[in-house]
């Protein structure tokens, strides 16, 4: 009987010390539903040491994570977890980020910054004479 009580401390010990992929990612606001999270994951959107993993996956402190989201890429250290999901400032204490990723997650964005601003783009939708136009330019090259 004393055997089966140090063993199942023993077990609650080792799951308080870790979490599910999916419901880590979520409590760290890196996706707004689990769904999503566990989604990306089987995507092949996120890498666990190195490694493409399972939803189900547990992780603990101190496991590296690269996360895809978009052009973006982070590469991030689990520092803690937390079961709930909770305010963003207490979300970003879960983990740290690698400067490097900072640094190219900044710089891509600086620079998609610079490409959309040159894009052009109209304040308003065409008007019926406009669209006239589009669809006579549109047939002139069919």
């Amino acid at each position: 009987m004393q055997l089966d009580n140090k063993l199942d401390n023993r077990l609650d010990n080792q799951l308080e010390n870790q979490q599910r992929l999916d419901k880590w990612l979520w409590a760290a606001r890196f996706f707004k539903t689990r769904p999503l999270a566990a989604q990306a994951i089987s995507g092949g959107k996120v890498h666990l040491n190195g490694e493409r993993v399972k939803p189900s996956r547990n992780i603990k402190a101190g496991d590296q994570l690269q996360i895809t989201r978009g052009q973006f890429e982070f590469k991030i250290i689990v520092e803690a977890l937390n079961k709930h999901r909770r305010p963003a400032a207490e979300a970003q204490a879960l983990y740290t980020e690698d400067e490097q990723s900072m640094q190219k997650r900044k710089e891509l964005a600086q620079s998609l910054k610079i490409l959309n601003a040159n894009m052009p783009h109209s304040e308003k939708r065409p008007s019926k004479k406009q669209r006239r136009q589009i669809v006579k330019f549109k047939r002139v090259e069919d």
